[in-house]
């Protein structure tokens, strides 16, 4: 379609769906001018929970019939939805899923008067039913986070979280490359023969590499 860009990445074994491969793609697709950037994630479960955080809006599909809804709440992803959609809402059970849907947001943490409500939204993608009303879902969501103030909360969080991993995996990097360095050998060392404990050592070398 014109406008519309679709960019496949490999996870290459990065936990978190890719999560840490999402956001130099997604600022380079901002500075690019998109105005709407869709991460889709690889469906693995727990790990959904990381790339999450790197979305102003995190929508949770679900389909009837497969146990999703016993699933979702073990994998932990009830807690990261903002939208819930329920797709295939032609086949048995749709219905059935999205009550026990509602029902398991409803026992989570209670809720205030101005704070957001998850919607459950029932679709059928193969025939277009029901993505005008995602789509009004995720304006909703996002008006809301404009008015309280959340927008910018999350994409501060996001900001400071990437800076963080970058930094962490640089120094992850430079720890590794001491492995045979006589730095390393001599903290372990006095470990063994107990003169220095694991995280006096650890401090050590951290200072020595951030000094370096």
């Amino acid at each position: 379609a014109p406008g519309v860009y679709i960019r496949s990445r490999a996870t290459r074994g990065i936990g978190g769906g890719g999560a840490w491969a999402a956001p130099p793609a997604i600022r380079v697709l901002d500075a690019a001018g998109c105005d709407v950037i869709l991460v889709e994630t690889v469906g693995v479960g727990q790990s959904e929970v990381e790339i999450a955080s790197q979305a102003d809006t995190s929508v949770v599909l679900l389909a009837p019939g497969m146990g999703d809804g016993i699933q979702a709440a073990k994998a932990g992803i009830l807690e990261i939805g903002d939208v819930y959609v329920v797709n295939k809402a032609d086949r048995d059970g749709a219905d059935a899923t999205a009550r026990e849907l509602n029902h398991m947001l409803g026992l989570g943490e209670s809720r205030g008067p101005g704070d957001w409500r998850p919607p459950i939204v029932k679709t059928v993608a193969a025939r277009g039913e029901g993505i005008d009303e995602v789509v009004e879902a995720l304006e909703k969501h996002h008006a809301w986070m404009e008015e309280h103030g959340v927008l910018a909360e999350r994409r501060l969080a996001r900001a400071s979280q990437e800076v963080e991993t970058i930094a962490v995996t640089a120094l992850r990097q430079r720890i590794g490359d001491l492995h045979g360095d006589r730095r390393l050998s001599a903290l372990a060392e006095r470990i063994v023969a107990g003169e220095l404990d694991p995280y006096r050592a650890a401090d050590s070398l951290v200072e020595g590499l951030t000094e370096s």
